[in-house]
């Protein structure tokens, strides 16, 4: 059965989780777009619920396009949305890990979790003051790998595996890799990068060279990542990603 209005109460709890506060109570958020859909698919994530614009052939409940597009984040619309249980795993996971701290913006994150992927980091852990890699703008800027990553919170430095590496546009000794051995690169928010205690618990501080002042957090992460596998991404004798147990929020 088609349903045709916007006040219909599962749309209406849809919608509420745009907003963190659902997302968290819940443990639930949404993907939009065919394109996500069959990203969450492939790597073999179940939705909740499935929603499509009527008329559309696409699986799902369908849904009038005028009342889907009331329930959507996107500004031109959508065809198709999914919810889904978020999952967290136990702990970040290694050989290679990216932690983000203060990372604010959610497309800075989403961004992050995108480039982890495709560097093939084996987890991406979030600390204080991160964004919700679950938000509708992080999981848009993830194109996909938010259901490829594993994602983990964490609290301090000494949480997060292998030797630490700590991105400062301060230092004096530049990023050089490959990297070897098991190792997470550590970011912090643009404007503030990461705090006094962060740097002093890593094991090293180091910058990537640059004629400007500083790079975006998203940017910074994704050339740290490229050097910390320089040469490396896409060889048959690259380490694979370590097994993990993933959990319910």
């Amino acid at each position: 059965m088609t349903i045709t209005s916007h006040r219909n109460e599962r749309l209406k709890a849809v919608r509420k989780l745009a907003q963190r506060r659902w997302r968290d109570r819940t443990g639930r958020f949404v993907a939009e777009g065919e394109d996500l859909l069959a990203a969450a698919d492939a790597h073999g994530w179940a939705p909740l619920e499935r929603y499509a614009a009527a008329g559309s052939g696409l699986p799902g409940t369908p849904v009038a396009a005028d009342a889907l597009a009331a329930v959507s984040q996107l500004g031109s619309g959508t065809r198709a949305l999914a919810v889904y249980a978020q999952r967290w795993a136990d702990a970040p996971v290694g050989p290679l890990c990216v932690a983000l701290h203060g990372v604010a913006d959610p497309g800075n994150v989403g961004t992050v979790v995108r480039s982890a992927h495709a560097f093939g980091a084996a987890s991406v852990a979030l600390g204080p003051g991160c964004a919700d890699p679950f938000g509708p703008k992080a999981v848009r800027a993830s194109m996909g790998a938010i259901f490829a990553v594993p994602l983990a919170r964490v609290r301090a430095v000494d949480e997060l595996p292998g030797r630490t590496i700590a991105l400062d546009a301060r230092a004096t000794t530049p990023l050089r890799g490959p990297l070897e051995g098991p190792a997470t690169l550590l970011v912090g928010a643009e404007r503030d990068g990461l705090p006094a205690d962060a740097l002093a618990a890593a094991d090293a501080v180091v910058a990537i060279p640059i004629r400007s002042e500083s790079l975006n957090a998203a940017m910074a992460a994704t050339v740290a990542l490229y050097e910390a596998t320089r040469g490396r991404v896409g060889r048959d004798d690259a380490p694979a990603a370590s097994t993990h147990r993933m959990g319910a929020a």
